[in-house]
């Protein structure tokens, strides 16, 4: 044998100034994820009020609550921590986890970010070109997207401001059967505003061909 030979010092944790500690191996594997909600022994505190079907509700010390819904076959799940005392479900935990995604995911799916389309005028805007723009402002709104339609005024050309509000009066009249005006048309500096939403909340979704 070497009689040189120094035994390896343990494992140190530098982070705790030194000192014996975990390895980080068994940090890796020793590192449990908590659930999403505290269920069963998870519960911490020493009574809940306890609620759900076929119970009668009340505050029942943890141990009495999870015993109640254990015998039921489900597990006591902490649904609002922050009351006095926390109010605790017997309900089955995993069929609690796929009910609330998949409502998460009916409310992701019909719901989507409102964008805001700018359609700008001026105050000698011909026929044609206000037609053409009204179409556009038309057909956003039936996409579910908010219209910002404004006029510029260059120079002397702020004296035709009632000119330019008229214009945005007939605009709103013109998409009245999608879309509403938030106000009246407002000026802001050299440019008057006017801002459209769509009656309907909801983007027109693409439907398969039935033919198809």
């Amino acid at each position: 044998m070497n009689k040189n030979f120094t035994p390896r010092p343990p494992y140190q944790n530098k982070n705790t100034g030194g000192g014996p500690a975990r390895s980080p191996f068994q940090a890796r594997f020793n590192n449990k994820k908590e659930p999403e909600f505290r269920i069963n022994e998870f519960i911490r505190v020493p009574n809940v009020r306890l609620v759900g079907e076929n119970i009668e509700v009340g505050v029942y010390s943890t141990f009495e609550a999870i015993k109640i819904a254990r015998n039921l076959g489900l597990d006591l799940v902490e649904i609002s921590p922050n009351a006095d005392p926390p109010i605790c479900k017997a309900i089955d935990y995993k069929k609690f986890l796929y009910e609330k995604k998949r409502k998460e995911k009916e409310i992701k799916a019909n719901s989507f970010q409102s964008e805001v389309k700018e359609i700008r005028f001026t105050p000698s805007t011909d026929v044609h070109d206000f037609e053409f723009k009204s179409k556009h402002a038309e057909t956003f709104l039936k996409e579910g997207d908010k219209v910002k339609a404004y006029i510029q005024f260059k120079g002397r050309a702020i004296q035709f401001k009632e000119r330019g509000e008229l214009m945005l009066l007939k605009l709103a009249e013109k998409v009245a059967d999608y879309g509403q005006p938030e106000t009246l048309p407002k000026l802001e500096g050299k440019r008057m505003f006017l801002l459209l939403t769509p009656k309907s909340n909801k983007k027109k979704k693409d439907t398969p061909d039935a033919t198809s």
